[in-house]
């Protein structure tokens, strides 16, 4: 294609590449140490903003507590643009310690998704202004449902805060934007409200760990917090044990076919007296024995380290590691073996 007449050969660059070509071959006009401040300056302000929540955090805190833990519903939290986005966090922060919330866009809520919205639930309405028109129209249709609502706002004489049953104030000095435009350090204390909420109805509901872990069954911290060494240990037959009075022939074989590195002593009732493992025996090897009459009293660690069944497997491992051993015991309420895991059945498993 001809260029058009009078068009220097950069002119032609720049408008076949776009204003992007132009952008990338501007000089940077901020040198290191600008930059540095910056983002200095944004940590600063942020930190300073969430500093001063904290004296925000009232009796109408507390009212907004008590209102989400007597839900019988589900928390609905609703806002547009970077306020919906730190609601779809809050969601899921609540979600995931034991208080049932869901997202709603505001916008996508005026054009059907406000079915969703039940007489039992609450709201929580999030808006900066508490004046987008959005929240405005939405506002009339919560009370007509008769839903009670949560405002998080940063403006207190807002549409928004007039109308809705608690205020938490969100507002803040300043944006770490230099043009004072983009929220920033609104946001950041917006999510940190939102947190405050979920920390403080997980304790009033008494979260524990393992409630937790039913809501992340998935990848490393699910397994940690959920399996439980009855879903590792080997039993019944695949428990090795022997009498206190075995020969070296009969603990050797028991700790080979078995493959735990170790065996269990037990008496007449099958109660535990004591671990052998193979490193017991190689020390034995060390020393100047009849092996011939050796017998396992002789040579186990009694009192070994066990656990009850329905222990958590994290728990197994701590013990393991807290005393370098690599074997635990598992007994029943008569002390007698009833499994026995091994230090590589937690690291297989990904408990590790």
């Amino acid at each position: 294609m001809a260029k058009p007449m009078h068009e220097t050969e950069t002119e032609q660059t720049n408008r076949n590449n776009g204003p992007m070509a132009l952008d990338s071959q501007r000089a940077p006009n901020t040198s290191r140490e600008d930059t540095l401040a910056i983002g200095r300056r944004v940590v600063r302000i942020e930190a300073a903003a969430v500093k001063a929540l904290e004296a925000k955090i009232n009796d109408a805190f507390v009212r907004a507590v008590d209102m989400i833990y007597q839900c019988r519903g589900r928390v609905i939290i609703t806002g547009i643009g970077k306020s919906g986005i730190i609601g779809k966090k809050i969601a899921a922060t609540f979600s995931s310690t034991g208080t049932p919330a869901i997202f709603l866009h505001s916008a996508e809520g005026l054009h059907g998704d406000l079915g969703v919205v039940m007489k039992e639930d609450l709201v929580i309405c999030i808006s900066k202004s508490g004046n987008s028109p959005e929240m405005k129209m939405l506002l009339p249709l919560f009370r007509k449902i008769g839903v009670p609502v949560i405002a998080m706002t940063g403006n207190l004489k807002s549409e928004l805060a007039q109308h809705a049953d608690v205020v938490l104030d969100v507002g803040v000095q300043e944006e770490a934007c230099p043009l004072d435009l983009a929220p920033t350090s609104s946001s950041t204390v917006t999510l940190v409200m939102g947190d405050a909420l979920a920390m403080a109805l997980l304790e009033r509901r008494n979260f524990s760990a393992e409630d937790f872990a039913l809501r992340h069954p998935g990848g490393t911290l699910g397994r940690r917090l959920l399996l439980r060494i009855d879903d590792l240990m080997g039993q019944d037959d695949r428990v090795p044990r022997v009498r206190p009075d075995a020969g070296l022939d009969q603990i050797i074989l028991e700790i080979t076919q078995k493959r735990y590195g170790a065996t269990c002593v037990v008496d007449d009732r099958g109660r535990l007296l004591g671990i052998i493992t193979d490193g017991d025996l190689r020390r034995l090897m060390s020393r100047k024995v009849d092996f011939v009459r050796v017998c396992a009293r002789d040579i186990m660690t009694p009192n070994p380290k066990t656990l009850p069944t329905g222990v958590l497997a994290v728990r197994a491992l701590e013990i393991m590691e807290d005393h370098n051993i690599m074997q635990i015991i598992i007994v029943d309420d008569q002390n007698r073996p009833v499994g026995m895991v091994h230090l590589h059945d937690l690291l297989k498993a990904g408990v590790a």
